[in-house]
């Protein structure tokens, strides 16, 4: 073991019993390369983040003029700052009424806990709704309203008062009622599998909530920036959320998220008391040039459009017997194999041969797919046909021993 690989070992804390433990040297657009002289190809972006790939160089600039002129200079939202502002202003531009205001953070369980604060100081309700298979982050708020045991058990007691319902289940949804704070939802579950809910569930939804007066909050942490075809999942479905909450690839690799709501409903943390919600780093002037450059590459490169090419040549291409579905929109899929054995060898094979995909922390039969939304086609396709290879070999393994 290396200096360096024993230092990991030693000191950084793991958050598996088996981290990849790839050294990187440097990544560049859809590339990784590492310290033992490989190349691998992302085909996760660090989780939905780097849409632009590694490094653009928009960004990178836009990151090194901001080191020029300021870092951290104050809490959130005490002094002016130009970058916080433009960037402000250019996503209120893309959002309809009411999303206007944003409050920047610097994740996006940190957005989610700004969110569920917001919808109980607004309306003046505790209770709150979720979803089962959901995923909203680990904090103690953020998993509160995560629906999925495993992980919630260990952390015992959470938030009281919170009520989890079966996802695209109209139904269901009579349980949103008068003491109802808030309804969380991704529009689109990642981590439970990228289930893509019905236009019916998601307008019926935002219907209840608007009968009985709960804040729709929508986690567009991963669906946000272009992923799934439009700019935000939302507009897929034909519905507006009261408050929305954004991170991953907002800061195009810089750590930035946001919730973003009316500025009659986020008026309310200004008083009774005053700094009702407050970050030190939050919106940092640095994220938010890198957010800057971001969101004007995405809009002039129409990269929600992309999106969906990409997603469509995954779709054609990715035609197996181990596969059981690939499901998703635009370029946020999952791919569903036939067992946790196939999907396991499949991954590391990929792995092995300079291809890097994720598994989702609720399924170990499910591959997520989720390349830089510019990935270019001939890299793709490389990928493709490595993935391909390694579900042959994969199939051929299995049937000799059968």
């Amino acid at each position: 073991m290396s200096t360096l690989d024993q230092q990991f070992a030693d000191h950084v804390a793991w958050t598996s019993d088996a981290p990849l433990g790839l050294t990187v040297a440097r990544a560049e657009g859809p590339f990784l390369y590492l310290d033992d002289g490989r190349r691998v190809i992302d085909l996760i972006s660090g989780i939905a983040v780097s849409s632009l790939g590694h490094r653009h160089p928009r960004v990178v600039e836009a990151i090194k003029q901001q080191v020029d002129r300021h870092l951290h200079v104050m809490v959130y939202g005490e002094m002016i700052q130009r970058p916080q502002v433009a960037f402000a202003s250019l996503l209120a531009e893309q959002l309809p009424p009411p999303l206007q205001v944003a409050y920047f953070t610097m994740s996006g369980t940190e957005a989610n806990e700004g969110a569920l604060k917001l919808a109980k100081k607004y309306t003046g309700r505790s209770k709150l709704v979720a979803f089962e298979h959901s995923y909203h982050g680990d904090t103690h708020g953020s998993l509160s309203v995560t629906g999925r045991s495993v992980y919630q058990d260990p952390f015992r007691p959470l938030l009281p008062n919170v009520e989890f319902l079966p996802f695209n289940a109209i139904d269901a949804l009579d349980a949103i009622d008068d003491e109802t704070a808030a309804v969380i939802t991704e529009p689109i579950q990642g981590e439970g599998g990228v289930h893509v809910p019905s236009d019916d569930w998601m307008q019926a939804l935002r219907r209840r909530c608007t009968e009985t007066g709960a804040l729709l909050i929508f986690d567009e942490i991963q669906t946000g920036f272009g992923r799934t075809g439009d700019l935000f999942a939302f507009e897929g479905f034909g519905v507006v959320p009261d408050v929305m909450s954004v991170a991953k690839a907002m800061g195009g690799g810089m750590p930035l998220g946001a919730f973003i709501s009316s500025p009659e409903i986020l008026d309310v943390l200004r008083r009774d008391p005053p700094l009702s919600h407050v970050t030190t780093f939050g919106g940092h002037p640095v994220s938010c040039a890198a957010a800057f450059a971001t969101l004007q590459v995405l809009l002039e490169e129409n990269l929600p459009a992309r999106a969906e090419t990409v997603g469509q040549h995954v779709r054609e291409r990715l035609d197996h017997p181990l596969i059981r579905a690939v499901r998703g929109r635009g370029a946020m899929l999952g791919m569903e194999l036939i067992s946790r054995d196939v999907t396991q060898q499949m991954v590391e094979r990929c792995l092995g041969d300079g291809v890097l995909l994720g598994w989702t922390l609720h399924s170990n039969t499910l591959v997520r797919i989720a390349p830089p939304l510019n990935i270019p086609l001939d890299v793709l396709d490389t990928a493709l046909d490595t993935m391909l290879d390694a579900l042959d070999a994969v199939q051929e393994q299995l049937e000799a021993t059968h």
